[in-house]
Formats: structure tokens, sequence, C-alpha cells
């Protein structure tokens, strides 16, 4: 996330504390058949293993440099353009491996921005080359969550910032836990993660509360006028960075003092409770005793000797690094270290850890118009991973 700073350990100790899995008891747990998510999840244990080793294979290729607090990348499918949101409420244009002076949209006056504030990121309509249609999430400057609909003609050099038109408005009772990743789903809907509230400890309750829009996943039919929002999943803390792929999606939820966990389940299964506050990853949080009956439970979890800040990534489904193809690729804000896992019959497994130096705090992953999947390192710099 990217305001985690202040949690920072050093690389050496990201590197050298525990890794912690999940792995679900199969036959109490496979009851969704091939995925092994079930609401069940009182029996699921957690296995410590030792440090992954670093893997050779990739290595990130820089593509642009002097962005200033980058926090997301995307593009629309085909477009050679990349798209990269900063903070403060500019959208910049690589083509070519040249960044655009001008910016594609600029809304900083709309935008309060700083900490976990800003412009969080940018969803492309997946029809997007034919009717222009984009959506971004931002935090206005009263500290309030936005979800905007903008138009642009698609192959323009500039978007109409006048065109705003606001689907969400959330109230922020505190300046962090922001959430505020934007994606399609398989459905065709908008997707939305929200966190719950900010402070600590979610004192609102809200991650647990279905009459709230915090500390939630929330789908939007954009289709319909107005736009119908509804709760697509609750019990999230901080969701940074969500993935949809191959009838999954991956949730990424930023913990609180101790974990940093990723929760997978099936894209089509709504109203799944990930359990926060009740727990921290796979960790009793406000009740030691407490019941898991009820909760999903993260497919892999690490503690803060490995990091402080979790960042979801994507499904590797490139071609610059083919030894990638098919695995879940995460990092975290204070490691800055790039790991992966394959998710297979309802456990992670094949875990790694990738040897690629040490870009800096990686706020996002971005994937392009090709398919190509990209670092986004929050003091301005974008790579592209490849195969070394």
């Amino acid at each position: 996330m990217i305001a985690q700073v202040a949690k920072s350990p050093s690389r050496q100790m990201a590197k050298a504390g525990r890794i912690v899995w999940i792995a679900m008891l199969t036959s109490a747990l496979l009851l969704v058949a091939g995925y092994g998510v079930s609401r069940l999840t009182d029996r699921a244990s957690t296995i410590t293993l030792p440090p992954t080793a670093d893997t050779a294979g990739v290595r990130l290729e820089q593509v642009a440099t002097g962005l200033e607090s980058p926090v997301h990348l995307t593009a629309p499918a085909g477009d050679p353009r990349i798209f990269v949101v900063e903070q403060a409420g500019r959208i910049r244009v690589i083509r070519d491996g040249q960044v655009a002076p001008r910016p594609w949209l600029d809304i900083t006056a709309r935008v309060g921005s700083g900490g976990e504030r800003g412009l969080l990121s940018l969803a492309f309509h997946p029809d997007f080359a034919t009717n222009g249609r984009f959506f971004v999430d931002y935090t206005d400057r009263h500290g309030d969550t936005h979800v905007a609909e903008f138009h642009a003609v698609p192959s323009g050099d500039t978007a109409d910032a006048s065109s705003e038109r606001q689907l969400l408005l959330v109230s922020q009772p505190y300046a962090n836990h922001n959430g505020g990743h934007v994606l399609f789903g398989p459905d065709g809907a908008l997707y939305v993660g929200m966190g719950d509230g900010g402070s600590a400890a979610d004192p609102h309750g809200n991650g647990q509360n279905r009459n709230s829009q915090l500390g939630k996943i929330l789908r939007i039919d954009v289709a319909s006028t107005p736009a119908r929002v509804s709760m697509w999943a609750l019990g999230l803390r901080n969701p940074w960075r969500v993935a949809f792929d191959s009838g999954l999606i991956y949730i990424a939820d930023v913990g609180q003092g101790s974990w940093e966990e990723i929760d997978v389940a099936p894209a089509s299964d709504s109203g799944l409770n990930y359990g926060w506050r009740t727990m921290e990853g796979a960790h009793c949080f406000v009740n030691p005793a407490c019941s898991r009956q009820g909760l999903v439970l993260p497919v892999a979890e690490y503690d803060h000797g490995n990091g402080c800040s979790v960042t979801g990534g994507v499904v590797y489904r490139g071609h610059a690094a083919p030894i990638l193809a098919g695995q879940y690729l995460y990092s975290d804000y204070c490691g800055g270290w790039l790991r992966s896992f394959r998710y297979v019959n309802g456990a992670a497994t094949e875990h790694r850890s990738w040897s690629i130096g040490s870009p800096g705090p990686v706020s996002s992953f971005g994937v392009d118009g090709m398919g190509e999947v990209y670092l986004v390192v929050h003091t301005g710099t974008i790579y592209r991973i490849t195969r070394s």
C-alpha cells in the first residue's frame, strides 16, 4: 500500500523472515468442485515453511522513469499505449518508451492526494475502442471516495475532464484504508475494492457490517442508468489490488500489524466473508477464541518479518517471461520483492521468490494492452517483467 513506509523493515529482513502459507484440509473444504473455496473454513490449518530461495529466470526492464508517485498502470486491450495513474490526479501516457508531456487526464483540482489518498486506479470499459468510456477511483478534497465515469476519443491524446459522471460516493471517516481499485470482471460489471474506513482495528466494525459499503468489494452494473451498486464480498481491511483470471478472483488484503494475506475464490461466488476484523489473515484478531465458521480464509499469508503491506498482482499471461505462465505474482510495498504461486485445485502451490534486485517500493502491478506485466514503483519508475 502507498502509505506504509513507516512500518518498513529492511529488505534483508524481508528476505530472511519466514513465509507462512495456508493449506486447506481438502476433505472438509472442497465443497466447490475444482476450487476448494467454502464458507465452512473453520478447519483450515496454517503451515510454516522455510524461506523461499531466490529463483533466476526473470528480470526487470525499465520502461519509463520520472513519473510522480505512480500507483496504477493499465491499457485497453490491443492498445499500444500504456496508461499510468499518478496519485496527485493525473493519468499519463507512455508510447514507445516515451512519457507524453501532456497528461491524458488531469483532475488534480478535484483530488485530495497524500498518504493513502489520491487518484488510485483506472479501468477501461471492455468496449472502450468504440464507446470511449473509462472509470476511475479517487479521493476528493474532503477525503471521500468517488467512483466516476469519464469519456475520451479512444485514439485521442487527451480525455474529456468535463465529462465526469459520478457512479458512487462513499464517505470516509479517516484518511487511510481507501482501497481504490476499479476493474471489470468477467461478467462485464465494474468491481470496486473498498477499505474499512481507516484508523486502526476497524473501530466502527465496517468490515462485518453488511449495511456499510466500507470493507467490501462492491459490484457496479455500469450498463444500467442509474448504475446499480451492490455488495459482492465483505470482511476486508484494505484490498490493495484485485485480479480476475480463469474464473477466479484474487484479492490482496493489507493487514493490521502482523499478517498480510491473499485470498482466492470463484469469481461467480458472491457474498463471501473474508473475515476482517474477526480475523487478520488466518489468525483471530479481536477474540483469541474466535469462530471461523462462515469465513473464507486466505490461501497465502506472510508476516511482517517479510514486509509491511502486500501489493497484489495478476496471474501472468504475457509472453515476455514464459517461465511465469499461469503464476500469480505479488509484492510488498516495503519489501520490494517479487513472489509467486500457482493456484491449483483449491490450493496455492509452487511458491517462488524471484531475483529482481531492489526496485524500490512497489505500489502496483499492471497489464498492458498486449498482456505484458509491469511493476509500478512509487518513486517514479515503471518496469516490464521479462525473461533474464
